[in-house]
Parts: structure tokens; C-alpha cells; sequence
């Protein structure tokens, strides 16, 4: 039984080099993300336990009296400083990078073993950080965070976009009536969600003005998105607008349902089963995005593709050849470097912000004075998300009317 030990370990490790190996040829980005998602799992048991453990180290205990929340509070940030400092690093690194040829290349693709062994020393070392660098970290992680944002309603509207263009180049009638379809389940879905709301999030008795106003606002953004995109002078689509219309209804459901508990006007009262399940859903949408996001930086017309990824531009056609030039052809093909298909910086910097704002959800925004036992609950929360509504919505209408009010210009 001894003997077998050792070769049951070495199978084991032949096994997970295998698997690695495998995975940096062929899924780089997923692996990535598995290991966000990690990181987000790690984040999440060490605030639920982690705090007993935390007052046993002096340098964060220190003489101080912390409450539970401070302690939650703190070990997520640590781990998502850990996790922030992980892929800033491969950014810089990845600076530059345009060819596979590039020793970077692999150092992106592959190595995985390795990476694994330094994102948990990097999580491990900032437990050993003072409080005033966590402190520092989680004040630049709201910034961090509402760039995330930023670029998520970004990559919405250009998703949006892309999926009509997609269905309109088809031009066939079974196109045209599946748009006008999914447009009237969109906006049938936002305005059902909105009528919810009304329920839920205004309760009989009580003055919930601030609550209506938020809900009637985003009817009327709903309402005007249609209007402005179908306008003769504008080159719009219902779909877009649908699409921007449900997915405000849903941010502005986010932003009431993080209303602290004891808010009257909070007819869900946070539940601990809500509070989680709101937490599992943010988590999906993070991680969901973030994989999108590296996806569509290989796109040559949105985030920062290599000019010399393969979608920069189409290819330049070559006059035929005879069949010694041909034969040097392959040759000299062989030995050139094929260029990378998306920005290896933008995609690890995209992480980076992700970890941030994943810090933020876990953490109620750096808020310690609600319960500890919910998650991502209190007005910074949101207002977050409430300007995270109508930063959409503005986005949106600016992509509809700025080809009309500047014309010379090419958006």
C-alpha cells in the first residue's frame, strides 16, 4: 500500500498536467475565468467564516474592538486584492503582444500549474498586509468598480447592436418578424417587471415616493427608447431599444431590492434566501460579462483589438504563384508569426476592474453598518445601480442621435 502511494500521487500530478496542458492550447479564456470564479468562491466562504480566524492575527486585530462585518469586509477585500494584483500583472506583462511567435504568447496560454501556485501566494501574502493598504484598496475599488460597470453597459449596447445588424443583413421576412417578436417579449418583460415593482416596492400605507419615482422613470426611459429609435431621422431598431428597456427594469429591481431592511418601503425584507440569491445572480451576470468582454476584444471595432489581429482587416490579395514560388511560400508562411486574435492586456485588465467590482458586491460597497448576515444591501448599493440605469439609458440615446446631430463624423 506504501508503494502505491507514491505512484497514485505522480499519476495524479501527470493527470492535472495533462489537463492544464490542455487547457492553454485550447481555452485559455475559460480557464480564466474558472479561475475568477475561484477566487469569487474563496471570497465568499472566508466572509461567511473567516472572521473567527482574522481576529486571531494581530496585525489586522490590532487593539481595536471590529465588529463581525468589519472582518467580512476585510478578508473579501484581501482576497480580491490578491486576485487584482494577479492579472494587473499579467497586463503589463502582455503589453506589446501582437504575434504568436511572441514569448508573452505562451506565458498567456500556458503554465497553468504555475499560475495556480502564484495567485495563491498572492492571496495568502495580503493577509499579511496592514489594515491601511486594505483600506486604500477598497476606496479605489468603487472607482475600479464603476469602470466595470461602465464597460459592462458598453459591451450591452454593443451586443445589442450587433444582434440586429445581424438578423437585419439576413433580410428575410422569418428575420423580420422574429426581431419584431423578440422586441414585443422585451418590452412585455420590462413593463411586467415594472408592474411587480409597483407591488412589491411600494406598499399600501406607506409614502414610497422616492421608490414610484425610480419605477415611473424607467417606464418613461422604456417608453422613450422606442419613440427616439423609431424616428424617421434616426437609424434606430425597436430590438435594441427593448433590450436596454428589460435590462433597466432589471437593474432598477437590483437597485430596490438592495434597500436596507428596515426601509418600510422594501416589501421584500431581506430575506437572507433573497440576499443570496441576489449574490448568485450578480455573480453569474459578473462572470457571464466578463467572458463576453474577452470575446468581443478580438473584434476589430470595439475594444482595443491588436492592429494586427486577424480582424483588423481583411486579408491582401496575392497574384498567383508557380509552383517553386509556391513551395517558398509555405515555407516562408511556416516560419511567420500568426498574429493574436484579441488584446491579451485588455482581457487581463478586464479581470482586474471585475475583481474590484466583485469585492464591492460581496462586501455592500465597503458598508459594515447593515447586517452582516445579508450581502450587497444599503443605499450605496443602490444608487450604484440606479446610475448604473440611467448612465445606460444615456448611453443608449447618444448612440441613436449623435450619427444625426454630427453627420461628418463616423460612430
Amino acid at each position: 500500500m506504501s508503494c502505491c502511494l507514491p505512484c497514485i500521487a505522480a499519476s495524479t500530478c501527470g493527470l492535472c498536467g495533462s489537463v492544464a496542458s490542455g487547457i492553454s492550447r485550447k481555452s485559455a479564456r475559460l480557464a480564466y475565468c474558472g479561475l475568477f470564479g475561484l477566487s469569487l468562491i474563496v471570497s465568499w466562504i472566508l466572509r461567511e467564516v473567516g472572521a473567527p480566524l482574522l481576529e486571531k492575527i494581530p496585525w489586522i486585530s490590532s487593539s481595536q474592538t471590529h465588529t463581525k462585518g468589519w472582518y467580512q469586509i476585510d478578508a473579501v477585500l484581501r482576497v480580491s486584492l490578491g486576485n487584482f494584483l494577479f492579472f494587473v500583472t499579467f497586463a503589463l506583462l502582455m503589453i506589446g503582444v501582437k504575434d504568436q511567435n511572441d514569448r508573452r504568447d505562451s506565458w498567456h496560454h500556458g503554465g497553468w500549474i504555475a499560475k495556480m501556485v502564484v495567485w495563491l501566494l498572492l492571496v495568502i501574502l495580503m493577509f499579511f498586509l496592514p489594515d491601511i493598504v486594505i483600506t486604500i484598496y477598497g476606496v479605489l475599488s468603487k472607482f475600479g468598480a464603476g469602470l466595470f460597470l461602465l464597460v459592462q453597459v458598453l459591451i450591452l449596447l454593443d451586443f445589442t447592436h450587433s444582434w440586429n445588424d445581424a438578423w437585419v443583413e439576413k433580410d428575410e421576412q422569418k428575420w423580420y418578424i422574429a426581431l419584431l417578436v423578440v422586441s414585443i417579449v422585451c418590452y412585455l418583460a420590462a413593463f411586467t417587471i415594472s408592474g411587480i415593482m409597483f407591488i412589491w416596492f411600494n406598499p399600501s400605507g406607506e409614502d414610497c415616493g422616492l421608490n414610484i419615482f425610480f419605477i415611473v422613470m424607467t417606464m418613461v426611459l422604456a417608453f422613450s427608447f422606442a419613440v427616439i429609435a423609431l424616428h424617421p431621422k434616426v437609424n434606430g431598431s425597436l430590438l435594441p431599444a427593448s433590450v436596454i428597456s428589460v435590462y433597466s427594469a432589471y437593474v432598477l429591481y437590483t437597485a430596490l431590492s438592495s434597500e436596507p431592511r428596515d426601509y418600510a418601503c422594501n416589501g421584500l425584507h431581506h430575506s437572507k434566501a433573497v440576499s443570496v440569491s441576489t449574490l448568485l445572480l450578480g455573480m453569474v451576470t459578473t462572470v457571464l460579462s466578463v467572458l463576453y468582454s474577452a470575446l468581443r476584444a478580438g473584434s476589430s471595432t470595439t475594444f482595443l483589438s491588436p492592429p494586427s489581429s486577424p480582424r483588423a482587416g481583411a486579408a491582401e490579395k496575392k497574384p498567383l504563384l508557380d509552383g517553386k514560388e509556391l513551395e517558398e511560400g509555405k515555407e516562408t508562411k511556416e516560419k511567420e508569426a500568426k498574429p493574436v486574435s484579441y488584446s491579451y492586456t485588455f482581457f487581463h485588465l478586464i479581470f482586474a476592474l471585475a475583481s474590484m467590482y466583485s469585492a464591492m458586491l460581496l462586501s455592500g460597497w465597503t458598508n459594515s453598518s447593515e447586517s452582516s448576515d445579508l450581502i450587497d444591501v444599503g443605499w450605496t448599493s443602490v444608487w450604484v445601480r440606479i446610475c448604473t440605469e440611467w448612465v445606460t439609458a444615456g448611453l443608449y440615446v447618444w448612440s441613436l442621435v449623435a450619427p444625426f446631430l454630427f453627420p461628418d463624423r463616423e460612430f
